[in-house]
């Protein structure tokens, strides 16, 4: 696996080494051992799974408390990726960057706790597996505005289509609202 920092160098893409023969391919999504390597030293304690039509938004989420680091991969399909600090104490406060990640390059992309996360699917159907470093707390969920001018994030949307969104999502915080990390 390499591990190639991002602008932001806390968040990180995983590119692994795929094995390829008459069969189909093989390769590992995570060795511990690797990943401490690479500073990423917390547990994953959960994994989740969605599918999504072209078009959907999902996101900018985070929990205020019990944050969650995510490794997320697309495992059908395509997907824009993005992580945004929301961190204020941190130099790359109201910085994202995003990435595409598909069945096809078999990234991953690592989030640290501290940042929103989400994505715009890009293919007509996508699934996408996420671990995380803390449970779900339903109480602490917080939606950040994903076309906050403040943090300018470049989605690649289909020109004229609006994304599609859960009502959640639809009344998202703008940054200048939100609940965020010291």
């Amino acid at each position: 696996m390499d591990f190639v920092p991002t602008k932001i160098p806390e968040v990180l893409v995983i590119k692994p080494r795929v094995v390829e023969d008459p069969r189909g391919f093989f390769l590992e999504t995570y060795r511990e051992s690797l990943f401490t390597e690479a500073g990423i030293t917390q547990k994953f304690v959960q994994e989740n799974h969605s599918a999504s039509q072209k078009g959907v938004l999902r996101g900018l989420h985070y929990q205020i408390r019990q944050p969650q680091g995510k490794l997320v991969r697309a495992i059908a399909g395509e997907i824009f990726d993005v992580a945004v600090d929301i961190r204020r104490s941190s130099p790359t406060f109201r910085q994202w960057v995003g990435i595409i990640l598909s069945a096809e390059n078999k990234f991953q992309f690592w989030i640290p706790p501290g940042f929103a996360h989400g994505f715009y699917v890009l293919s007509g159907w996508s699934e996408v597996t996420y671990k995380v470093t803390d449970y779900y707390a339903p109480e602490w969920d917080r939606s950040l505005l994903w076309n906050d001018p403040q943090i300018g994030i470049e989605w690649p949307l289909d020109s004229g289509v609006p994304p599609i969104l859960s009502q959640k999502d639809a009344g998202a915080k703008p940054l200048a609202q939100a609940d965020l990390f010291d």
